[in-house]
Parts: C-alpha cells; sequence; structure tokens
C-alpha cells in the first residue's frame, strides 16, 4: 500500500553526512525531488521503506568510510531492498547479481558465501553500500531514475572522494564507470569490473578477484582489512548451496 506520510529528505541525513552535504539540501533540484516523492508516496507502494532510505549513510559514517561500492537502483520486489546496494533483508531469497557476488566471494576467499544476503555487516566496518538512485517505485525498475536521486548521490562520492585518507573504489559495470570522472585515481584505489549481473558477470566480474583486492589496498594503505562475511560468524562454518 502506497505510504501517505510525508519524509523530510533533508532531517533524515544523517548528521555527519548533512554537514557535507549541506549545500546540495536547498538547491532546487533537491526541492524538486522531495516533491517528486511525496506525490509517489501517496500514490504508489515505494521501496525501501522510507526508515531505510538512507540506510547506508546511517550504517557507514562519513569519518569511517574506507570502501566504495557502487550500485544503481533499489531492488523492486517486496522485502529485499533496505539502503544497501546488493543488499537485501535476511531471509529473502538471492537477486542474481547477489548470487554472483557471493560465488565470485567463495572463489576469491575460499569460503562459503553466508546463509542470508543482508551485507549490514560491511558497512559496519566501514563499506559503503550506495546506489546511485534511492527510491524506486515497486515492480518498476528505473522508475526513479532522473529525479535527482543522482545529483544527491554524486556529491557523496565527491565527498568521499574529497576524504585525506585512501578509499577503495569499486566500480561494478557501465553504469557504476560512469562515476570515474569524480574520483581521483592517483589518490584513491579504483576497481573496475564488469558487472554482477548474469548478463554480463562472465565478461569480466567472475574470476576478478575483488575482495581480496579491496583488502590488499587497504593494508597497503595502513587500514584494516574487512572481514566478508556477512555475519561475525566464521563463514567457512557456514552451509550453502548455489
Amino acid at each position: 500500500m502506497p505510504e501517505e506520510t510525508i519524509l523530510d529528505l533533508a532531517s533524515a541525513v544523517p548528521q555527519d553526512w548533512k554537514e557535507k552535504l549541506s549545500s546540495e539540501l536547498n538547491e532546487p533540484w533537491f526541492v524538486q525531488l522531495q516533491e517528486f516523492l511525496n506525490e509517489e508516496w501517496q500514490r504508489e507502494t515505494i521501496f525501501p521503506a522510507k526508515k531505510n532510505i538512507f540506510s547506508a549513510l546511517k550504517l557507514t559514517p562519513f569519518d569511517q568510510v574506507k570502501v566504495l561500492i557502487l550500485g544503481q537502483d533499489p531492488y523492486h520486489d517486496e522485502n529485499q531492498a533496505h539502503g544497501l546496494c546488493f543488499s537485501v533483508t535476511a531471509g529473502q531469497k538471492f537477486p542474481p547479481s547477489l548470487r554472483n557476488i557471493f560465488k565470485e566471494l567463495q572463489a576469491d576467499l575460499r569460503f562459503a558465501p553466508p546463509e542470508h544476503g543482508c551485507l549490514e555487516h560491511w558497512a559496519r566496518q566501514g563499506v559503503l553500500l550506495l546506489n546511485t538512485v534511492l527510491t524506486v517505485r515497486a515492480h518498476l525498475a528505473a522508475s526513479h531514475q532522473g529525479r535527482g536521486w543522482e545529483k544527491f548521490t554524486d556529491a557523496i562520492i565527491r565527498e568521499v572522494n574529497a576524504k585525506p585518507s585512501p578509499v577503495v573504489f569499486v566500480l561494478w559495470g557501465n553504469h557504476a564507470q560512469k562515476k570515474l570522472s569524480l574520483i581521483d585515481s592517483k589518490r584513491h584505489h579504483v576497481i573496475c569490473t564488469a558487472h554482477p549481473s548474469p548478463l554480463s558477470a562472465t565478461r569480466g566480474f567472475v574470476g576478478s578477484r575483488p575482495f581480496s583486492k579491496i583488502n590488499a589496498a587497504l593494508t597497503a594503505s595502513g587500514l584494516a582489512p574487512i572481514n566478508w562475511a556477512a555475519t561475525e560468524e566464521k563463514s567457512s562454518q557456514l552451509k550453502f548451496e548455489f
């Protein structure tokens, strides 16, 4: 069912990120985005839920970002999207791209993927799981593209790029790689491969070993590597079948 309660987008942005993005929040395009979403919430079912739109920013504070993985749209079926790119709520079937990510994780780091597809544990370790568009109409992919979210998330990428410490940017697929112009590849480490979607995974994502490359880049910068198990439990102890 459509959500009738209005959300003040600017107020919902976590404070640390709001300080970095304050100049964007009064721009005409942001006001127009708010107006568009107000109409959508009253007429349509929108994913993710309002409380989860900024989950990526809430779970990964600005000063803790050391990896940025860039997605595109939220998942557009029920009980999937919760504000982190590629992630689904626990208990949901893995979408094809996430299944391929977990297959590559298994091949790369030699342990079995987790039992669920919720990637909050990555986010809490400093992996910003950012979609370029943060909302979508139910069952209608790309329905909120071109409404202003891209300007907002471009601003996020620029702010992360401006961090003095090195960040690992992970750009899977052509859509994500269009953001290369926002990143100083001389200061930061950038990993570009094909998208993990079944349509493109075999053209460069499979065998790319992104997780070990990310950890190697972090270690070289004097930062702690990521524990890619999606729970605190050792993933080698979990059973999983593809």
